[in-house]
């Protein structure tokens, strides 16, 4: 479908640049917990990126209710318009919690979250080891999580642009015929 309904621009630029910012932060994530050289520097990026995220999905869900996505092809069986709307639903759950997670972690173990230089964001909970480690535990998880729904994303948007062409895939990029 050539003139399927798009995404406004600033959706998809939202898009584009987020995906590029979660998979970097996944990335580092992993090369954190196997690399012991690059740990500091490591963290020094994941956490600023991980709240330079969390502003960006505050500002994504309000340009969303502004601008809607545009509907789902009505060829699409029901479940597989019920799996978009979950796995959507689910991507911005994590997207939130994720960095929710990481700073109360951060602030349960009393490590101070320098976003750069001398700017840091405030601890949002007292120091607690307990806490700290089970929600050490939890972004690890929640990680992994977010990982395989992305996996499924990705593979969902490649399905739409090399099987079925419907313009679903067309409707999130820059570039349409």
């Amino acid at each position: 479908m050539t003139n399927a309904p798009s995404f406004t621009i600033f959706s998809r630029f939202l898009h584009w640049l987020m995906a590029i910012l979660i998979l970097a932060m996944l990335f580092i994530g992993v090369s954190m917990v196997t690399s012991l050289s690059d740990y500091h520097l490591l963290v020094s990026i994941h956490k600023p990126l991980g709240i330079l995220i969390l502003i960006l999905v505050a500002i994504r869900l309000i340009n969303r209710l502004f601008s809607p996505p545009p509907p789902l092809p009505n060829h699409m069986p029901r479940w597989q318009q019920l799996a978009a709307k979950t796995s959507h639903i689910l991507l911005y759950i994590l997207m939130f919690v994720l960095p929710l997670v990481g700073w109360t972690m951060l602030s349960a173990a009393h490590y101070p979250i320098v976003l750069y230089g001398g700017l840091h964001l405030p601890f949002i909970l007292p120091e607690n080891p307990m806490l700290y480690t089970f929600l050490r535990k939890t972004h690890t998880y929640l990680a992994y999580l977010f990982f395989s729904i992305i996996v499924i994303h990705i593979s969902a948007a490649l399905f739409h642009a090399l099987i079925y062409r419907d313009g679903v895939f067309g409707s999130m990029t820059f570039k349409r015929k």
